[in-house]
């Protein structure tokens, strides 16, 4: 069984209100759960944007709070539901993005490896350490976070894993939304993946978010682009395909690890 319908929520954030966010998202879900969803995929921080400097405050830890409130959700909605939030632990907090079950067992956790330095995450937020690749009932999936779209290695890591999905979850400003849109085709071109990419829109701190989720087949065909206003979409995807296209075309098997350039005088 490897066909399923993912549903992007592409929520607009009300910064540092978790309760606000909460309500919007219920509503949002509850559109992806009559669309047919099977899973919903959650921009970054959904439940308190980049509100940093109270990580204190609204950061909680695992199996509490708004991680308890994501698993409630998922049993609510019979969703696989995924999406990043703040974590507390050990005095110490993160970006985190958490992948749960339709029977609300956290099935994933995957902590922000590059923290974005122009929206202040290495001030206040300590960088991961691990990427993670999850068992779905269809194949596997690579998570990863906003900033993580820049740095190729980690999504090569995952393909080489076997990832026949991508699912990253994301607060993406202009003016860089012609990055956003190349960077996620060029991901799934070069790893032979689906890639599912949930932004946010609205502003907040000073940045405006372009929205344009966006769910890219291994061919780099883009499959679904949302618009800049809050909205749900959908794509059925069959992560089958993406075996196919690396048995017809295997340029995987042909990657080498390349060593330090010589330098020439």
């Amino acid at each position: 069984m490897a066909s399923f319908k993912i549903a992007l929520v592409q929520l607009e954030i009300a910064l540092g209100q978790p309760g606000e966010n909460l309500s919007r998202l219920h509503a949002q879900l509850a559109e992806a759960n009559r669309g047919g969803a099977q899973m919903a995929l959650l921009p970054e921080l959904w439940s308190t944007g980049y509100d940093l400097e109270r990580a204190s405050e609204l950061a909680s830890e695992q199996n509490s709070s708004t991680f308890a409130e994501m698993s409630q959700l998922a049993r609510d909605f019979s969703l696989y539901l995924c999406g990043s939030v703040l974590e507390s632990s050990g005095g110490r907090y993160f970006n985190t993005q958490v992948l749960y079950s339709p029977h609300g067992d956290l099935l994933a956790a995957y902590r922000k490896i590059h923290l974005f330095g122009l929206m202040r995450e290495p001030e206040f937020l300590t960088p991961g350490t691990k990427p993670v690749v999850a068992d779905l009932p269809w194949g596997k999936a690579g998570l990863s976070i906003c900033y993580d779209l820049r740095f190729a290695e980690i999504f090569r890591t995952y393909a080489f894993q076997g990832a026949q999905l991508i699912l990253l979850s994301a607060e993406w400003p202009h003016p860089r939304l012609s990055h956003w849109r190349s960077l996620l085709i060029a991901r799934a071109i070069e790893n032979q993946s689906f890639v599912a990419a949930c932004n946010t829109v609205g502003a907040g701190n000073e940045n405006v978010f372009c929205g344009h989720s966006m769910i890219i087949d291994p061919w780099g065909e883009v499959l679904v682009e949302a618009d800049e206003a809050p909205a749900v979409v959908f794509a059925e995807i069959d992560l089958q395909q993406a075996d196919d296209v690396r048995r017809r075309f295997p340029f995987l098997a042909d990657a080498r690890r390349i060593g330090t350039p010589e330098l020439v005088h």
